[in-house]
């Protein structure tokens, strides 16, 4: 399953990851090096909990001990069961926030699958999702959420989407 679509208009994060709001980073597995050359962003144990929407890519962390939950979702249109991970996954780092652990939420390069988890997050916690893409925005990047199909599902509200896609499988 191919899970990212190269877009040579859109520029690598200049850091691993971001945080959103206190507790809350999104992050990628590459980023823009000082030099400007791609790196690697190596999770050690920096976070409590680390959520990847990719493969478990090997030697990208995280370290031993820290909970690590594995759902490789494409940067494209996603079926209900998908849509269902997404939810389970925003639900985890909610909780994980309430416990006062700190979570991570990576994808390729920290931009839409990442955001995708961190915007529901965001909405189950009491923001709308226009609110929340435009903190995720301002904090990650400009280019985070640039896949509209992700900005339409959370503005859909995900629950919502999902049944509609099961309704369309």
């Amino acid at each position: 399953m191919r899970t990212r679509r190269k877009r040579p208009d859109v520029p690598e994060p200049d850091r691993p990851w971001s945080e959103i709001v206190p507790g809350l980073w999104m992050g990628g597995h590459g980023f823009r090096g000082r030099s400007g050359e791609r790196e690697l962003a190596v999770v050690r144990d920096e976070f409590d909990l680390v959520q990847t929407l990719t493969r478990a890519r090997p030697g990208h962390g995280p370290g031993p001990g820290v909970q690590h939950h594995v759902w490789p979702i494409p940067d494209g249109p996603l079926d209900g069961t998908q849509l269902a991970g997404v939810i389970r996954l925003a639900q985890a780092a909610g909780e994980a926030l309430d416990e006062g652990r700190t979570v991570l939420v990576r994808c390729y390069s920290g931009y839409n699958r990442s955001g995708l988890v961190v915007a529901h997050a965001l909405v189950r916690r009491g923001s709308s999702a226009d609110d929340a893409i435009r903190l995720i925005r301002s904090r990650r990047s400009p280019w985070a959420l640039h896949n509209e199909l992700f900005v339409e599902y959370l503005r859909a509200g995900l629950p919502t989407a999902r049944l509609l896609e099961e309704l369309a499988e």
